[in-house]
């Protein structure tokens, strides 16, 4: 079986990504999560759910794509292929294979701040799935034959995903715009000239650095108990020694934007023009207050669905969209973005658009937030948290992305509260201090 890949970036108008919003918190009553450390500095957190016999056993590794050395971007997520190349014990497609044979799933995916490997299997092959896992942790083998013809395929993935669709160039140039000093302006999958000179070299150190027990987080959900998931650990990821001090992450901060930039793609494969604003905002993980909670409900209430102040004033009232939206994606190590898009009415230029969509926001910090709009958007994220909850991948994928960006299993169970707490006032004093900053604008035009 062909593992896949997912790029988990946020960077399309509407696009839900790794990071997205609906990996908020678990709801009022959320399940009983057990957390331990073993010895060796291997984080473990255990999800019971018993409803189906089936478990989900994810690795996080607390480095992705905002840790790729400079000039080597594109390491991480190329690591992340080639960790599918095999080990001594197990060579390559041994692990694929015996997934499949016992009709489970496989998953791996890169992200700005983690890089994750997930099975879905029946539960009596959880020890399976550990012991090839953490022989990965520590045994992959690599040579030039195998790292080659994989760099082609990462190459290969990068002209068809971004090279040959505009829209995706657009999310590239504005990300690169927009953070001119973080590394989340550089795409996840790397630049093209600097993936053609990754090697086994590069691979084998950034392995040797990252793909440590102390830098992992184990997080097993389903029908299992916390004892038998850490003895089980202990048998197998257990006996991987410890190498010290976790890798620190040190990234450039991005400086506050003092201009506003705009960037344009006009290309003749383009059928529908699109809008989009980017702004530099705080991360749960960079906020001074709360203002990632009130980030959260402002992106609801602008753009989040039919019923938002943007879609409600371009697309209802005065008809110079066809679409509109927002997103802002909290679970950041580094300082997020805050995004807003809207999709031309026929015969509407994009600068009347741009200028729509100021007007809405300038409304919206003059005005504030109206009881019942901020009501209604609270209510539809609270239940899109306590849905979450019937999904154990969901649920593994909300602790395992917070864990790997710092944030505990309590900060987790507690974000319905805070958001909760969360009045009309901080949301258009949200508004007032990120929206109106300078912002990155970026125009997609047929040619």
């Amino acid at each position: 079986m062909m593992h896949s890949h997912s790029v988990s970036s946020c960077s399309l108008p509407g696009a839900a990504a790794a990071d997205g919003r609906s990996e908020g918190g678990s709801g009022r009553r959320g399940p009983d999560v057990h957390t331990t450390t073993l010895d060796n500095g291997l984080d473990i957190v255990v999800i019971p759910d018993r409803r189906v016999p089936v478990v989900t056993h994810m690795v996080w590794y607390r480095n992705g794509s905002g840790d790729d050395p400079l000039r080597k971007s594109g390491i991480a997520h190329f690591l992340e292929h080639l960790m599918f190349k095999g080990t001594e014990k197990h060579p390559a497609g041994t692990f694929s294979h015996l997934v499949a044979s016992l009709g489970g799933q496989e998953n791996a995916f890169t992200s700005y701040d983690y890089t994750a490997y997930y099975q879905r299997i029946a539960r009596e092959h959880l020890g399976t799935m550990m012991a090839f896992e953490a022989d990965r942790m520590t045994g992959l083998v690599l040579d030039d034959s195998a790292v080659d013809p994989e760099r082609l395929v990462v190459l290969e993935e990068r002209r068809m995903r971004t090279d040959t669709d505009p829209a995706a160039q657009l999310s590239e140039a504005l990300a690169a715009a927009l953070y001119t000093h973080n590394p989340y302006g550089t795409p996840i999958i790397g630049w093209q000239h600097e993936i053609e000179t990754l090697d086994r070299h590069d691979a084998l150190a950034y392995y040797g650095r990252f793909y440590t027990p102390e830098n992992a987080i184990l997080v097993v959900a389903g029908d299992v108990g916390a004892d038998e998931v850490v003895a089980l650990a202990q048998e197998t990821y257990g006996r991987i020694p410890a190498r010290g001090e976790r890798p620190r992450r040190e990234r450039a901060r991005e400086p506050l934007p003092v201009a506003s930039k705009r960037v344009s793609i006009a290309d003749a494969r383009v059928e529908q023009p699109y809008l989009q604003r980017a702004w530099l905002a705080p991360s749960v993980r960079t906020q001074a207050g709360a203002e990632a909670y009130a980030l959260e409900l402002l992106a609801e209430i602008l753009g989040g669905g039919q019923t938002s102040l943007l879609y409600r004033h371009l697309v209802l009232d005065q008809g110079v969209a066809v679409n509109a939206g927002a997103s802002y994606h909290a679970t950041m190590l580094d300082d997020s973005r805050f995004d807003v898009y809207a999709v031309p009415a026929p015969g509407v230029t994009l600068e009347a658009l741009d200028a729509a969509v100021g007007q809405v926001i300038a409304h919206l910090v003059d005005n504030g937030v109206s009881a019942p709009e901020l009501a209604r958007a609270r209510t539809r994220f609270i239940a899109e948290m306590i849905y979450a909850q019937d999904s154990q991948v969901h649920m593994a994928h909300i602790y395992g992305s917070a864990l790997a960006i710092g944030e505990t299993v309590a900060d987790v169970q507690q974000w319905t509260a805070r958001i909760e707490a969360v009045d009309a006032e901080a949301v258009r004093e949200a508004a007032r201090r990120f929206l109106s900053r300078p912002h990155t604008a970026g125009f997609l035009l047929p040619a």
